[in-house]
Order: C-alpha cells, then structure tokens, then sequence
C-alpha cells in the first residue's frame, strides 16, 4: 500500500535512555513503513540539553505553538547523581515543566483498557481521566532552612512600594519553610481547558482542592473554576448532557474509589501528579497510560505519563535482553498523528492511528505482552516478549488489520 502523506509536520521531541530506544523502534516498525513521517525533530537527550544550555527545550515548546501538534519521548529530570553521571553544566529543570509553563496547558492522563489487565478497584468499569494543572505550586515553589529562633513573614510589596505583611511562624528552634504561588491568568486557562476537554470527550467534569483549610489559594481555584463556568459552559454542558461539580479533594478519593469510572477529575498541579500514579498504577500499569498537555489556544503535546526506564536501560548497555513495555510511547504516537490528521482533515491519518491503536490492545489480549504485563494479568499461559519482539508482534497484528 501507498504510505499516507502528511501535510504538516508534527514536532517530535527525542528523549533519553530506554524510552529513547524504544522511540525509534516504534517509529522503524510501525510508522515509517506505513507513513512518510513529516517531524519537525528536537532531540531532548539530556546530553544535548546540557550542550544547548537547555535551549533546545524552548525551541521545542515554541515549535509546538507554530505546528500545534507534538509528540515527546520521556526524559531525564537530573538530580545529584545525574550532574555527576552526565557531567552537566547545571541541576537543569525538568523538560515537562519548561514545556508545559510556556504552553500554559493541562495534562490529561487515562488508563488505556485491556481485557486481561484488571483494575485493582472492582467497580472502576471504564476509564478515569485526571486532569493536572501543569502550572505553579509545590513546582514552582522557594524553600528555606530556619537556623534557629526567629520570625517569618510573607510580604508582597507593591510596585508604589507599599506591602503587605502575613505571619507565617514564630520559630522558637530550627526548622523549615516553603513559599508557593500560582497566577489567576495560568488557573483560568486551566478551567478552560478541562471544560473544553469534557465537552470534546462529552464527559463528566469533576474538580477538588482543601478549600476549607486554604481559604484563600484553594478557594480562588474553586471561584475561578465557578465563574468561568457559570459564564461560559453552564449552557454547553447542559446541551451536551453532562455535568460539572466540585467537592473536597478527600470526598472526591472516596467517590473516585466508589464510582464505575468514565469522568474527568480536575486536580492542582501536585494532587494531579500523585492521583494519576495512583489511578495509572490500580489500573494496571503506568506504562498503560495516555497523556496529553492541551493549552487553552488548542495546542497538544502528546507524551508517555512514564519515566526513561532507566533500570532497563542499563540491562539494554550491556547487552542484556529486555522486555520494556512501549505501549504509552506507541499512545504517544498514535494521539499526535489522530490530532494532526484531524487539524489537517486527513482521514488515513486518523484512521491509522485508530489501528495501530488496536493493533497494540489486540496483540495483549491475544497473550502476547511484555513481562510487566504478565505478571498481573488474568489471561492464561501469556507469551512474554521482549521489547523488540513486542513491537515486532504490534506491527504483524497491523498489517493483518491494514
């Protein structure tokens, strides 16, 4: 068959250690033979970042804004041990919050369902989507050590000099203090974007904070969320037929952990990274995953909600076998090139991302899968593949389905 074309390019964003290996497995076996692939690349190997002074991440965000599509490998946020290992220049930030701060997006993260990979919650019958504010907070935070007994204060001072002063403790000994901050304009563009993503997915919108003890920073998300529905959505919602509420972030655990599933649940930017691990992780796996930034201006970057499975890695160096799952990588893929093919009204492309999509969920519930997978699934006797050989079995079931 003629391979599809593609009229824009979308941004490609590489990225480091065994994801990095996967990335280009995934795109010799079941893209390139199918697609002539128009990227606009940007390697995000932590080598180049440290060469490029972490330049090459911006360009890549600003990319994405110019193209509206892109697609990222996982990549290294280095500590200590990384600086050393690498040799790197500085402790550079992470590449998802350099991204996602200038795209101003929301990160929606959903299992994906596989019969034989079973929620560890009996009644969860259909997918969660978390909905993370990608801006601000814990991320964006300042720290300090108390040396000993003193007084601190918060103080904003105005740019006529004025100020306001707030107590935060009278240390009587040592101890520590954190200072967060997050800005109206970056929360709107949060609500905005979970409502246009329910009323796209025609879902259920739930959002949660601790306004109750954050009477002022929680609260402002809760009002903010509040108006802008009341304003803008009330009526959509109710034409699409669903529905937008807020709750408690403790009451919204107990209903998540009493519900079938099939909603958006809206969280600030830290409860957003813990809930998804946790629904990732009692849905099988984080490596079953899908995510997606979407800004308000409609721009999308597609990624893996994993990390650069670096233990694999290693094995992979040394010329060991590995049986590393590239499932959300291939999501990754699939959600770019869906995206692309809808903005550019390029049906085949749609169409292919749906099959190998299928192609991927076939291949498990045929028994053939990566050990991750075989070691919690309930299908009898599965056939535990190596990374290679896994991505090899996705590309037979393709082309049987092309």
């Amino acid at each position: 068959m003629a391979k599809i074309m593609m009229k824009t390019p979308l941004v490609e964003m590489d990225g480091d250690e065994m994801t990095r290996i996967l990335w280009q497995m995934i795109k010799d076996e079941l893209l390139t033979p199918f697609i002539e692939l128009n990227t606009e690349y940007y390697d995000l190997g932590l080598e180049h970042r440290n060469e490029t002074n972490d330049q090459v991440t911006a360009d890549s965000a600003e990319a994405t804004k110019k193209y509206g599509v892109a697609v990222k490998c996982a990549t290294i946020t280095p500590n200590a041990a990384r600086m050393t290992e690498y040799n790197l220049k500085e402790m550079w930030k992470s590449p998802n919050g350099t991204i996602r701060a200038i795209l101003d997006g929301t990160v929606f993260r959903a299992p994906i369902i596989v019969k034989g990979i079973e929620p560890c919650v009996r009644n969860w019958k259909k997918p969660i989507t978390i909905a993370r504010h990608a801006y601000g907070d814990v991320y964006k935070n300042c720290e300090m050590k108390i040396p000993g007994a003193g007084k601190v204060e918060l103080v904003y001072t105005a740019e006529d000099g004025s100020q306001q002063r707030e107590l935060i403790h009278n240390f009587t000994g040592v101890g520590v203090v954190q200072g967060q901050h997050n800005i109206e304009a970056s929360i709107e563009s949060f609500a905005k974007s979970c409502f246009n993503y329910a009323l796209d997915t025609k879902q259920d919108l739930w959002f949660a904070t601790k306004d109750t003890i954050s009477k002022k920073y929680d609260h402002t998300f809760k009002d903010i969320f509040q108006e802008i529905f009341d304003k803008e959505y009330k009526t959509k919602f109710e034409e699409a037929g669903i529905t937008y509420f807020y709750t408690l972030i403790d009451d919204a655990v107990a209903r998540v952990m009493k519900s079938e599933g099939g909603f958006i649940w809206a969280c600030k930017n830290y409860d957003g990274d813990v809930m998804s691990d946790m629904v990732s992780s009692a849905f099988g796996s984080l490596a079953m995953m899908t995510s997606v930034l979407v800004s308000p201006q409609g721009v999308y970057e597609y990624e893996a909600a994993h990390g650069t499975v670096q233990r694999h890695y290693y094995k992979h160096l040394q010329g060991e076998e590995t049986s590393t799952n590239s499932v959300a990588t291939i999501f990754a893929w699939t959600g770019a090139l869906r995206k692309r093919g809808e903005l550019d009204q390029t049906p085949e492309l749609c169409n292919f991302a749906d099959k190998l999509e299928e192609a991927c969920i076939k291949t498990i519930e045929d028994g053939k899968m990566t050990k991750d997978l075989a070691l919690i699934t309930t299908l009898e006797n599965p056939t535990v593949l190596n990374s290679h050989d896994f991505i090899l079995a996705i590309r037979e079931t393709l082309e049987k389905m092309l």
